[in-house]
């Protein structure tokens, strides 16, 4: 008995065909289409700062990127409701909740090289000299290395 793969499919057809990607791809665009009307009422600034995360039970929540744009946005919550509401998918919309997640890649505070001056490097490189502890020795030198690259 021999093994037969079924034939390749285009990814287009996998997505309409394949119940569990057709959820998923159909949540997908649901969200999509959402985001596309809540951009429409949020001001021009504010529409890349906030994405919709999820649409259920009359509750709408908005992922914002930082606590700046939420605490603006929660200032406007009760026109950006009203202004919803008056959109057919919105029309049962109960509240807003805002969520933040900042966006990944930055990375605050991880930034720790030192840099130092020619002088204070030929400094530590003297004292290294001078240190009989092998370990020691290599750590001062390592430090050493770490000129401004300016000078």
């Amino acid at each position: 008995m021999t093994f037969r793969p079924l034939p390749a499919q285009a990814p287009a057809t996998l997505l309409r065909e394949a119940k569990p990607l057709k959820a998923l791809f159909g949540q997908a665009q649901r969200l999509s289409n959402l985001q596309r009307l809540v951009e429409s009422q949020l001001q021009p600034a504010a529409r890349e700062h906030c994405h919709v995360a999820s649409w259920r039970d009359g509750c709408l929540l908005l992922i914002v990127t930082d606590g700046h744009w939420a605490t603006r946005l929660r200032y406007q919550q009760r026109r950006l409701q009203r202004q919803l509401q008056a959109l057919e998918e919105f029309a049962t919309l109960t509240k807003i909740l805002f969520k933040v997640q900042p966006q990944g890649g930055q990375n605050r505070g991880t930034d720790r090289a030192v840099h130092l001056s020619n002088s204070a490097a030929q400094s530590i490189q003297a004292a290294a000299e001078g240190i009989s502890d092998p370990r020691l020795r290599a750590a001062l030198e390592r430090l050493a290395s770490h000129t401004q690259k300016s000078e």
